[in-house]
């Protein structure tokens, strides 16, 4: 007994150093993260002045014209809308293109799939940044620069494979009893799809739709070449464009560069659940 007392004691032991490990680790993330928001935020609240003779300091007195100077422009709220229409866009192209797909290469047998499924997954691997240079020759050649389609499409081609290595899992899992039963019910492979597939598949859609609008809200090298209309720009670039024009006021900076992250910081919020429940959905075949 008093062996086993030990040993017992010994793996709680190594078990408590092993969750105050992940609770350090949790914390040093946590940390990495939260605090240049919080600089950023409360550096709105404060003048130049201040932030050059404390950085890290509270704001005082509270400086609230900066906030209400960006928020009764043309210019940002012009922006913002820039911003949720090309992310519209891109989202209205990837949740029908990245479905078909997922769904094709999920329930059909057909020769050549996994070799479509294993270009799809390289695809992964190539960043806007290496093809932006055709992309922007190709975008000049058909006319769509100073378009929102123009980053819309270019978006959602490279949205594509992400979304069918989510989607495809999920698909799978479905039982092919289900797919057997709508079939000798007289329902065709689109009808499934739209009447079956679809609905049982919302949650993998809401995580694909919340991924694909983050990523087009943040989007900054693709719009800055495409978009050179100045009111056409969005919020990243913006962000680009005050940093150039207030250079020595980091607190008007500070403060855009608050407005422009709280939109898609919310969004991300409130989608969290359906996020995490679309990667997991497809994890475990019944």
């Amino acid at each position: 007994m008093p062996e086993q007392d030990r040993e017992l004691a010994r793996y709680r032991r190594r078990r408590r150093m092993t969750r105050i490990g992940l609770y350090v680790v949790a914390l040093v993330t946590m940390a990495v993260i939260v605090v240049p928001l919080v600089f950023s935020v409360l550096g709105g609240f404060r003048s130049s002045q201040q932030l050059s003779a404390d950085p890290v300091g509270l704001p005082n007195p509270w400086i609230w014209e900066n906030y209400e100077m960006l928020l009764r422009s043309g210019d940002f709220w012009r922006q913002v809308w820039n911003s949720t229409l090309i992310a519209m866009l891109t989202t209205l192209v990837v949740i029908p293109a990245a479905s078909m797909a997922a769904f094709v290469l999920a329930r059909y047998e057909f020769r050549g799939r996994e070799l479509v499924y294993g270009l799809f997954t390289i695809g992964l691997l190539f960043p806007v940044a290496v093809a932006i240079l055709p992309l922007f020759i190709v975008l000049r050649q058909v006319g769509l620069l100073s378009n929102p389609l123009g980053v819309a499409l270019p978006q959602a081609a490279f949205a594509l494979p992400i979304s069918i290595v989510i989607m495809r899992p999920f698909f799978r899992a479905i039982p092919q009893s289900l797919q057997d039963a709508a079939r000798i019910d007289g329902c065709g492979p689109l009808r499934f799809y739209w009447h079956v597939m679809l609905p049982l598949s919302r949650p993998v859609l809401s995580t694909i739709a919340v991924i694909t609008i983050v990523g087009s809200w943040n989007a900054f090298l693709l719009p800055l070449l495409v978009l050179i209309d100045p009111d056409q720009h969005t919020l990243p670039i913006g962000v680009n464009n005050v940093s150039a024009q207030f250079s020595t006021d980091y607190s008007v900076v500070l403060a855009y560069t608050t407005l422009s992250m709280i939109p898609a910081l919310l969004f991300y919020a409130l989608a969290e659940r359906q996020i995490i429940g679309g990667l997991t959905s497809g994890a475990v075949k019944e």
